[in-house]
């Protein structure tokens, strides 16, 4: 066996290791961005664990990190309508966002038990099933069956409800546009089942 070839091996195997070590290091370093920037503005309103200190406001723990930086940057170029949010993004950039995605999702909130037990059920029918004789599909037909497709997952009924209903009014841009036609005919009683069913996952 040539000497060249252990070496090679060893030398590949230290660069792995250093590319590990360096990527260890910036996720570090973009967790620790992020908590600073959670600690400045964005834990009045959603917690510093993303937790969320009210209905009005989303619940970002566990949320998708991707879905949270995308939004952010809809925030700052004005395709989701938002003064205050609006605010806040603009200060912020892509990495910084990217990060801020990540720390979040990162953050794990214990499921809160339904508060109204008879329309969290509803909501699960309504969400698995939807209403064919209306023509409304299920949820779970582009969210998945547990719901880990849904940008509203174990999100805070009340903002959840508030969400449902600016697609129903076609706000929301490009992603929303199947939303749009699936909650065209979704009624005020509807949507608060569903977004108490998915509040609880």
């Amino acid at each position: 066996m040539s000497m060249k070839r252990p070496y090679r091996m060893a030398r590949a195997a230290w660069l792995l290791g250093l590319a590990w070590l360096s990527s260890a290091a910036l996720a570090q370093a973009d967790e620790a961005r992020a908590r600073k920037i959670v600690g400045g503005v964005c834990f009045v309103c959603h917690g510093m664990e993303g937790e969320s200190a009210g209905e009005a406001f989303a619940r970002l723990a566990g949320q998708h990190g991707e879905y949270i930086a995308r939004q952010l940057e809809h925030f700052k170029s004005g395709k989701r309508k938002n003064a205050a949010m609006a605010d806040m993004a603009a200060r912020l950039t892509p990495d910084e966002m990217l990060a801020l995605g990540k720390y979040f999702e990162k953050q794990v909130v214990a499921p809160v038990p339904p508060r109204d037990k008879e329309l969290a059920a509803a909501g699960q029918t309504l969400y698995h099933q939807g209403k064919q004789q209306m023509g409304w599909p299920a949820c779970a037909s582009c969210h998945g069956p547990d719901a880990r497709g849904a940008a509203t997952l174990g999100q805070v009924a009340g903002y959840t409800q508030s969400r449902l209903r600016q697609f129903q009014q076609r706000e929301g841009g490009r992603e929303a546009v199947a939303a749009h036609a699936a909650l065209a005919r979704m009624g005020p009683q509807d949507m608060a089942a569903v977004a108490e069913y998915l509040s609880s996952k």
